[in-house]
Parts: structure tokens; C-alpha cells; sequence
């Protein structure tokens, strides 16, 4: 039945849920939000991604394209329970996005196509959640869809993602004749008809009754080789209680030892409401998890999940709207109200809270007060950055921010009248303020303004943000990427010494370096320091100058003045002097003297590569081969899927750029493609040096 919201705060902390929804673009996240939604009566229409009707899609962006690009909060009520939901995107250059959502949930439920299964973007987000230790439910959607197969779409989690998968449910008809599911731990059966709210209760259906029993010794079995309650329960008496059965659940659902399976068809509303059962029932409330844990003064320090606790939050998203500026903050301690002054740590600032908004993606209501567990947006902040921490002024803590992915995709931007070039400039920093995975930066060379990002959709949006919100018309240059250099063979006992004396205290430094590929798998990236000097022939706190010049020297390389990576420094030896050897001195040695060692070093230029899933009809695969071997790529696999072609792929990232449009002109339209980051590869033809 739907219920009215009830979203007061009087609703204890156990009985809040903060969730995100993830998966690959076009498994559904959207509409399962949508659904959500309506059945929990926070709206009274539901809304369809096709029609541009949704809540969470409300940027015009998201609607002309039918994608989700910004993560959207959204609050509604279930039970007795406040659960605040994060629509994330699925597209894999809005991946920044869900890093950042990631970063201040709870929990989350993880969309499947019941057709393809695990797709590349549904791993990737899984990945992500694991990084983040977020518990998961597996919510297999389109049951309804042609092919359609729980079985097949639950042993592609079992194989692909490495989860133990506990299938709750059994479908009730397949393809377009579903319309419903057995719950096997109650052994009862749900059925929806179509344009109805909340499902018809009932016994089994005969036809179906010997199945569900199997499925249900299937579940009991696979519980028990988890769960040691569940374990003796099962040898004592062959059998597993459904009060215990649904206890190890929830245990295995929040140590990440298992995942709840269940299934639906949200475009029809078939499956919302057994998925905010168990969102309720398994997923963990805020005192459920770990305290947060923060540093302050060089110690560790955990704030516990109490509105009574000194308050600390962090801000996961910056929003620049017409009537000012929205921080997204998840409140993890303690309680704030309407005018507080806080803290922002790492700016010696404090901020005053001029409003705090409920938010309900597009919409927002004005809250007197916020306590530990919410997410809610404040107004009033002009220093808080996506990544910052407030806390209260009296009791100071940094929380540690989420990771930002490097941009791989860049773009000449700049101002067709000369005269918008401070504008330009303004709305560009208001994208860097909003997305930290975009970056922005004078070129030294050609003193032109460059953007980069995740990929060219995402520089795509962003230009055409700033046009639709008011900012100049922007000339956008070609797409590059951004290449790396690597160490293949390096150099040992290079002797530097730096020396300089101009009048008063000079500078000395002697190091001697020996550089080397990194001892990993061959092409591993990243950078390596280790010192090996004896006898105090350095001092520790020069040493670790000499590691501050070196990762200075990281910035340019001798091939083409790209960032280096993937290499090895050791700190061999050196000299000092008595009076003119300083911190300063040793950090001018450790970057002069690592770039003549590179100098030395036989390097390769990388070039970021993209995995790239494109679906095709049979009897296009032979064309599309063809122009994926033009574009450097390595196909990686070849498999059939409801009479198509999925090839996976290996290619250039700069071969890409216009993919989309030749893939349709080679498919008549019928071909589509996703891809996700493939780290980087040696360039073919790409310069190399050793001297």
C-alpha cells in the first residue's frame, strides 16, 4: 500500500537508511528511483525517463539526453523508516559522481538488466562499493524484458563480481508474462497487476510449489555454508528457521559475505515494494556502521553517530543554482540548526549556516535542524569545496575526502568575443568549484585555456553548461588525451650535487639516485621511493626533502614534457655540509638530480586506453571488426547474446572521439557501445630516449 512520507526527525537513527542506487546506463537506476518514489507517496505521478518527467533526471541536460549525469538526493519514507536515496549516474564519465556518493552511504542497491546481466559499468560501480566497504542488494530489473533470465543474470554476478549471491526470490511467469515473484523466505507469493499499486498476497502457485521448495533448500544451504548460527541450525535440525535465515541475511549483508538477490520489472512497478522490504530489513541504519574516522593534529580520532557528539559532516557535492549556493553535506556526528557557525578544517575558516534545505533533487524544503545520518544541503557556505570537512568550531577534525579521478580528456576552450573572457573564466572555475574530476589550466606553450575530464561526454556537458546557464558562447578545440611517461630501463649510481653560494649562507646537497621501473607486473604505474643510505650520511629529514624534490620532478618528463610515472627512486648515498647543507638544499637536489637521471633512464610514452563493449547485430560484426582494427584496437572477447554480437575490446582512448556516430553509420543505428578506463599502454610509434 503507499504510505504518506513522514519525514520528521523524530524518527530515531536506527530507523534511517542511506542508500545509493548503481549500475551500468540503461539498467534502470532512474526508473527504480522513479518507482520508489511514487510507491512510498513522496510523489502522487510516476515519472518516466522516455518523457522527461523524472524527479532525479530534473537538469535539462539528463532530460534531452535520457542519461543521468548528476548524482540526485531524494528523501522518502517506508515502515516507519526515513530512507535517503542517491540516484547515481551510470555513464562511465560521470564515475567522479558516484566516487563521491560512495563516500557518505550506508548502503546500496545494485541494478542488473535481466537480459545482459553484469555489464563493464555495472563491475566497475561494484568495485567502487567494495573500495568503499558499502554492503549491497542485487536488484535483477526488465524481468519483463525478451530473454529476460534470473538464473543466467545472477551466475554472471556469481562469475563476474565474485559475491556470494542469495537468490530471496523465484519469478512468477517470464518475458512479458511476468507478474510476480514467490518469496521464498516466507514462501508466499506477490503479484502485481498492471497499473496497480502494492501486490495481490497469496499461497504458491501449485505449478510452482516443488520448485520453490528447492529454491528455498538452495537459499538454506547457501546461508549456512556462511553464517555459523545458520550452520548449526542447519545440521541440528536439516533445516534453517526463517527468523534465522532472515538474521543471517542481514549479518551477510553488512560484513559483505553475501548479497541479497532479488528481482522485478520497475518500468511496471513489479518488485518495489519486497526491494524497500529489504533495503529496510538488511541494509545497515548509521550506528550500524564504523564511526567515522578523522585526523586532527596528526591523531586519529573517531565521532560516533550521535546527535549529541560534537558535530562533523563532509561535503560530497557543490551545486552553483540561481538562488545560491547548495552544499550537499552527509552529517555523520552530532547536530546542526539553522544559523550555527562551523568549522572548515585545512582553511582556518568558519562558516555561517544561513539555511538548511531537505533535498529532493530538484525541489527543496527549509529544516530548522539536521542530526547525525542526514543528508541535507546547506546554504550560506562560500568556502566549502566537494571533499571538505565541517565540524563544530570547538572540536576540529578532517574527514578524509573522496578520491578524485585524473582527467584523460582534454579541450582548448575560449570565448568567441574577446570581451567574455572573464566570463569564461568565472563559469569554468564554477565547473572546477562543482566537478573536481574536471580541471582546468593555462597551457604554457600555446596559452590557451584548457578543460579536461573523464572522457568527451563529460567535457560535452560541461561545455554545454556553461552555455545553457547563462555564460558566453564558447570555441571548443579538437579532444586530446593526456599521455604519461614511463621508466623501461634505468639508470644506477648517478651522482648529483647542487651547490650555490651568491653571498651569506650557500647550498649544498650531494645524492646519488638509482632509478628503476617499479617492481610490480611490468607496466605498472605509480612512484616508488626508498632510501638505503647508512651511517647518517643523510639525515632523515633530508631524505624525505629529497623524496619531496623527486615527486616535484614527476611533473615533466624528457620525452615530451608529460607526467612520469611508473618508476623507482632509491636514495643511495650523499654528502652534506656543515653549514650550507638545508631541506631546501636537498629538495633542489632530489628534483634536479632525479631529471638528469631520467635524462639518462630509456623512457616510453603511455597513452590512456578504454575497454569498450560494443553490441552489434550478427550481421554487422564483420564491419565493425574492421573499423575497431583501424582504430588500434585488440578484441579481448566475442560473445552471443539474443541473437547479437558483444564484442570486448582494448583501444586507444584519442582513436574513440566520434565512435559513437560511425558505430550507428555501420549498424544503421542498431549498434551500441560502452567503455570503461583501461589504464594506459605503451603509444605504437611513440618516441623513446636513452642517453
Amino acid at each position: 500500500m503507499r504510505t504518506e512520507p513522514h519525514l520528521t526527525f523524530d524518527t530515531p537513527l536506527a530507523a534511517v537508511r542511506n542508500l545509493g542506487i548503481l549500475a551500468h546506463v540503461d539498467a534502470g537506476k532512474t526508473t527504480v528511483t522513479e518507482r520508489i518514489l511514487y510507491t512510498t507517496g513522496t510523489t502522487h505521478k510516476r515519472g518516466e525517463v522516455h518523457d522527461g518527467t523524472t524527479v532525479t533526471d530534473f537538469d535539462p541536460q539528463e532530460r534531452d539526453r535520457g542519461i543521468t549525469i548528476f548524482a540526485a538526493a531524494v528523501s522518502c519514507a517506508w515502515d516507519g523508516h526515513r530512507i535517503n536515496l542517491i540516484d547515481t549516474p551510470g555513464h562511465v564519465d560521470f564515475a567522479d559522481e558516484v566516487e563521491r556518493s560512495l563516500r557518505v552511504l550506508d548502503g546500496a542497491v545494485a541494478v542488473f538488466d535481466a537480459v545482459a546481466g553484469v555489464e563493464p559499468q555495472s563491475e566497475s560501480v561494484w568495485r567502487q562499493a567494495d573500495r568503499h566497504g558499502v554492503p549491497r542488494l542485487a536488484f535483477v530489473n526488465k524481468m519483463d524484458r525478451a530473454g529476460a533470465d534470473l538464473d543466467r543474470a545472477v551466475e554472471s554476478i556469481r562469475h563476474a563480481l565474485h559475491p556470494a549471491p542469495l537468490v530471496v526470490q523465484l519469478p512468477i511467469g517470464a518475458e512479458d508474462a511476468f507478474t510476480g515473484v514467490v518469496d521464498l523466505l516466507r514462501m508466499r507469493a506477490l503479484v502485481w497487476a498492471d497499473g496497480d499499486i502494492g501486490a495481490t498476497q497469496g499461497p504458491v502457485p501449485p505449478e510452482l510449489a516443488d520448485e520453490a521448495r528447492r529454491r528455498r533448500r538452495l537459499l538454506e544451504e547457501a546461508v549456512a555454508e556462511l553464517h555459523p548460527t545458520a550452520m548449526e541450525e542447519f545440521c541440528q535440525h536439516s533445516a534453517v528457521s526463517t527468523p534465522t535465515l532472515a538474521a543471517a541475511l542481514r549479518e551477510l549483508t553488512r560484513s559483505g559475505d553475501g548479497v541479497v538477490v532479488l528481482c522485478g520489472a520497475a518500468y511496471r512497478n513489479r518488485g518495489i515494494e519486497p526491494l524497500l522490504d529489504a533495503v529496510v530489513a538488511y541494509l545497515p541504519a548509521p550506528p550500524d556502521v564504523p564511526a567515522v574516522r578523522g585526523t586532527h593534529d596528526g591523531t586519529r580520532q573517531t565521532r560516533p553517530a550521535d546527535p549529541e557528539a560534537p558535530f562533523a559532516a563532509l561535503a560530497f557535492k557543490v551545486n552553483a543554482t540561481a538562488t545560491g549556493r547548495l552544499t550537499y553535506v552527509r552529517i555523520y556526528s552530532g547536530t546542526i540548526e539553522k544559523g550555527d557557525t562551523v568549522g572548515v578544517p585545512g582553511t582556518g575558516r568558519t562558516e555561517r549556516v544561513a539555511r538548511i534545505l531537505r533535498v529532493m533533487a530538484g525541489r527543496h524544503a527549509p529544516l530548522d535542524r539536521a542530526v547525525a545520518g542526514d543528508i541535507v544541503a546547506l546554504v550560506g557556505l562560500r568556502h566549502a569545496r566537494a571533499g571538505s570537512t565541517l565540524c563544530a568550531v570547538d572540536a576540529p577534525l578532517v574527514l578524509e575526502p573522496p578520491a578524485v579521478a585524473d582527467p584523460v580528456v582534454s579541450v582548448a576552450v575560449e570565448a568567441r568575443r574577446s570581451t567574455d573572457t572573464g566570463r569564461l573564466a568565472a563559469a569554468l572555475a564554477r565547473l572546477a568549484e562543482e566537478d573536481p574530476s574536471l580541471v582546468v589550466r593555462a597551457d604554457p606553450e600555446t596559452g590557451q585555456t584548457v578543460l579536461s575530464g573523464l572522457g568527451e561526454l563529460h567535457l560535452e556537458v560541461a561545455v554545454e553548461k556553461i552555455r545553457r546557464d547563462g555564460g558566453p558562447d564558447v570555441a571548443v578545440g579538437r579532444p586530446r588525451v593526456t599521455h604519461r611517461e614511463t621508466v623501461v630501463r634505468g639508470v644506477s649510481g648517478l651522482v648529483f650535487r647542487h651547490v650555490k653560494q651568491d653571498g651569506g649562507a650557500g647550498q649544498f646537497a650531494q645524492v646519488v639516485l638509482d632509478v628503476a621501473p617499479p617492481a610490480g607486473e611490468p607496466g605498472t604505474l605509480g612512484f616508488e621511493f626508498r632510501s638505503t643510505v647508512a651511517g647518517g650520511r643523510v639525515p632523515r629529514e633530508y631524505v624525505r626533502a629529497v623524496e619531496a624534490g623527486c615527486r616535484d620532478a614527476l611533473a615533466e618528463g624528457p620525452l615530451g614534457g608529460h607526467p612520469v610515472t611508473g618508476l623507482r627512486v632509491t636514495l643511495t648515498d650523499g654528502a652534506t655540509h656543515v653549514k650550507d647543507s638545508s631541506e631546501t638544499a636537498f629538495r633542489t637536489a632530489g628534483r634536479l638530480g632525479l631529471r638528469a637521471a631520467l635524462r639518462g633512464c630509456a623512457l616510453v610514452l603511455l597513452e590512456p586506453v578504454a575497454e569498450v563493449t560494443v553490441t552489434v547485430p550478427e550481421d554487422a560484426v564483420g564491419g565493425v571488426l574492421g573499423d575497431l582494427a583501424a582504430r588500434r584496437g585488440r578484441v579481448t572477447a566475442a560473445t552471443a547474446r539474443g541473437g547479437a554480437a558483444v564484442l570486448t575490446a582494448t583501444v586507444p582512448l584519442a582513436e574513440l572521439f566520434g565512435y559513437a556516430t560511425r558505430l550507428r553509420s555501420r549498424t544503421q543505428g542498431r549498434g551500441t557501445f560502452t567503455t570503461r578506463p583501461g589504464g594506459h599502454a605503451p603509444a605504437p610509434g611513440a618516441p623513446d630516449r636513452a642517453r
